[in-house]
């Protein structure tokens, strides 16, 4: 009963438009000699560019992460638990149906390249498949990370995610003053400092400071927006908000001070709207949408690419699907059946996973390492090779050059393997929990 349910709505809000959005900017084109292209829509119809503003909502689920973490890690360190087993609970149930997810679509690579499909296909097949994947390595840093920044929390507050903020905006700007090449290794620590940022307010949020009033949500919405439309406006940075092929700096890749401005902005105005938000939850039927999306969300942010291959298969190879100009009037039209063909695919895709949804989440009860685990040195080892793993499948994908990835699979399987391992004696860490609360917290 004391869960705050705006909480979920973010998430459940953040997973809803990265799937949509993702389909939104998906086109497909059939060519001449029957093969099925991708043409990037960013690119090629530049003022879309502008959408991204809505749906890339990830600060959202970093500040939502923030807000579970912060309350889940106090309660286990109160009931005795050891930065070890929870930090092995939490990648634990994120690592479960990822690989479980990663090990389906690599037999399918194996067997594709077994039986010759075009490496080009499989190339583009596979990174289309690994393209949310860049979330994973990242959140699993932060997440390992949580006992530290909510240590700095407790004694620092706010004066945490300001710091963090203006070592990450410098960063942000080495790549527009600095040597390019220097800038994009510096520039990678912007991934734990930008999204991080919004990790810490969600410490913030969860214990009261960022609510006393409306002051400091509509100074972060107005202060976020002002210094947004100066770095993208007169400033050097692109309005697009998603990685766009031939832009020279990239607002994601790593993540940018104009990134940083837009989460600060959009954690201000969720906070402004969350008391609105709060009273349309207190209904049954819009609080039960919203948990049949959050316990779903793991499937749905994994899968979300598959109905594409199918509708490409059934509709574009098939050459029923009718091709208007790529961006013309008629081709928007066009998005509308695409996103309704999608979902209804998903929807059955989703309803499939079912039983391995649950006999995920109850092997992760089963396996939830015991609050006795101090030194959990193969879970680190194996959470360390899951990362690379997983930032090696988010940059190439799944069948880099139309081959089948040998050694990041073996890192992710064995890297799951290891955290899995990490049982130790003692108690059961954070409470006793159903399968079904192990399935709604991983989401």
């Amino acid at each position: 009963m004391g869960r705050d349910r705006y909480v979920d709505f973010l998430r459940a809000w953040a997973i809803g438009l990265v799937v949509l959005g993702h389909w939104l900017i998906t086109g497909l084109e059939r060519h001449s000699d029957g093969s099925v292209g991708a043409p990037e829509l960013l690119a090629t119809v530049p003022w879309t560019q502008w959408l991204t503003l809505g749906f890339q909502v990830m600060p959202l689920f970093f500040l939502a992460g923030g807000y579970a973490a912060g309350g889940s890690w106090v309660r286990a360190r109160d009931a005795g638990g050891t930065v070890g087993a929870w930090v092995g609970q939490r990648a634990l149930r994120l690592l479960l149906p990822t690989a479980a997810y990663s090990g389906l679509v690599l037999l399918a690579v194996g067997v594709c390249g077994a039986v010759g499909v075009d490496r080009d296909t499989l190339a583009l097949v596979g990174w289309a498949m690994a393209m949310q994947f860049w979330f994973l390595p990242v959140y699993l840093v932060i997440t390992a990370l949580t006992p530290v920044l909510y240590g700095l929390h407790l004694r620092w507050g706010l004066r945490v995610p300001l710091g963090m903020g203006l070592v990450g905006g410098g960063v942000g700007m080495l790549g527009v003053v600095g040597d390019s090449s220097v800038a994009g290794v510096v520039g990678t620590v912007n991934y734990l400092l930008v999204w991080g940022v919004a990790y810490q307010l969600g410490f913030c949020w969860r214990d009261g400071l960022l609510s006393r009033g409306r002051v400091v949500p509509v100074g972060m919405a107005v202060g976020g927006v002002v210094v947004f439309a100066g770095l993208v406006g007169p400033g050097p940075f692109p309005v697009s908000l998603i990685l766009v092929t031939g832009q020279e700096l990239s607002n994601t890749d790593p993540p940018s001070a104009a990134m940083l401005a837009w989460a600060v902005a959009q954690v201000g105005v969720a906070l402004l709207l969350a008391p609105g938000v709060r009273r349309l939850l207190a209904g049954v039927r819009v609080w039960a949408a919203v948990r049949a999306v959050g316990g779903g969300s793991m499937a749905l942010y994994l899968w979300h690419m598959l109905p594409v291959l199918v509708v490409a298969a059934a509709f574009y190879l098939t050459g029923l699907a009718p091709q208007p100009g790529y961006g013309s009037l008629g081709w928007w039209v066009l998005r509308v059946p695409w996103l309704v063909v999608l979902g209804l695919v998903l929807a059955g895709v989703v309803w499939a996973l079912r039983p391995l949804e649950r006999a995920l989440a109850s092997l992760s009860v089963r396996l939830r390492p015991g609050s006795g685990v101090r030194w959990a040195w193969p879970m680190w080892a194996g959470l360390g090779l899951s990362v690379w793993a997983l930032a090696y499948f988010a940059g190439h994908g799944f069948a880099y050059g139309g081959t089948f990835p040998v050694w990041p699979s073996v890192g992710l399987g064995a890297g799951t393997v290891l955290v899995a391992l990490n049982r130790g004696a003692g108690g059961r860490g954070e409470g006793a929990p159903t399968s079904q609360r192990a399935l709604e917290e991983a989401a």
